[in-house]
């Protein structure tokens, strides 16, 4: 067992020497590892944005690589070619590594990104433990966006889960109990969980009109969550996400005054719901404001909905 788990992934050795060197150092406490894996649900495209804006502002090492020939299915995601003229010129490998970056004040970090397994999950999952213990990963931190009832009016709001959950205060639950499609990512942070290893999940909740779209307010709530927990600095994602989410606003706010009637509604709607939910939360009291929250299975059905939206685009399976 131990030979095919290790068969999924390959250290880079020049990037292992800097997580060393690192974890060497007298006052290492070890390292923040960052995970997001594309394909699933990521509503406002969060963590992608996310991913994104580190690997274009922080410098990095690659530390790990996966192999996606196991993990991935090209049939159901296929890599772009580029063909010109009379020959194929290039082909976008999928890339699913581990990467030691450097926050602004030269801190070191690490970040685990790339598209999600489809095969393996198990597997998968234990040789993320392994590696994260190889490294000494001391808080492992995933993020994404689901849509939800909410108006983009208002702030941007936040489940935390995890054991350490409490690293990102005041923000109450929607959910109890709710049963939704499972995720690489879910299933990593459970197993992590489960071997005794500190975990933190930080999802944004996105409009549903526009989960479809990039919402970067969703990403620049969810990068000020991520830094506060952890201590990263990270101005430069910031300040481009911040300037994104502006001009996002910008656009909806012109297309819902150039839109029908139907749709300013349902977002008047929305702001009077969370509004009271919000007031009777001041007041320690849900029960008496007259407003019907979703219940788990249409939560659910949300996100059947969205998956599935996201299928139909991509186009059918051959």
């Amino acid at each position: 067992m131990r030979l095919e788990r290790e068969s999924l992934y390959s250290w880079d050795q020049a990037g292992l020497d800097a997580v060393d060197a690192v974890i060497g150092e007298p006052d290492s406490a070890g390292l923040v590892m960052l995970y997001h894996f594309e394909g699933f649900m990521d509503a406002g495209d969060t963590g992608e944005q996310i991913v994104e804006r580190l690997m274009a502002s922080q410098p990095y090492v690659t530390v790990a690589r996966f192999d996606v020939d196991r993990l991935i299915d090209y049939r159901a995601r296929r890599p772009m070619m580029t063909f010109r003229r009379d020959r194929w010129v290039s082909y976008e490998t999928p890339r699913l590594e581990l990467r030691l970056m450097r926050d602004a004040t030269d801190a070191p970090f690490l970040l685990l990104s790339g598209p999600e397994p489809d095969n393996e999950w198990e597997r998968f999952t234990e040789a993320v433990r392994e590696i994260a213990e190889r490294v000494r990963a001391r808080l492992a931190v995933t993020f994404h966006g689901i849509p939800m009832g909410v108006p983009h009016t208002r702030p941007v709001g936040l489940t935390p889960h995890g054991n350490r959950a409490e690293l990102v205060p005041a923000q109450r639950s929607v959910f109890e109990e709710a049963q939704v499609p499972g995720s690489a990512a879910a299933l990593t942070e459970l197993r992590l969980e489960e071997s005794g290893h500190d975990v933190l999940g930080v999802v944004a909740h996105v409009p549903h009109y526009v989960a479809r779209s990039r919402y970067p307010d969703a990403a620049l709530v969810v990068v000020e969550a991520i830094t506060s927990a952890t201590g990263l600095v990270l101005p430069e994602v910031a300040h481009a996400l911040r300037s994104d989410a502006l001009r996002t606003q910008d656009e909806i706010e012109r297309q819902l005054a150039e839109g029908d009637d139907e749709l300013v509604s349902v977002v008047k709607g929305l702001e009077q719901q969370y509004d009271a939910v919000a007031g009777a939360e001041t007041r320690g009291n849900l029960v008496a404001e007259p407003v019907e929250l979703p219940s788990a299975d249409e939560l659910g059905a949300v996100f059947e909905r969205f998956l599935a939206e996201r299928e139909a685009e991509q186009g059918p399976e051959d």
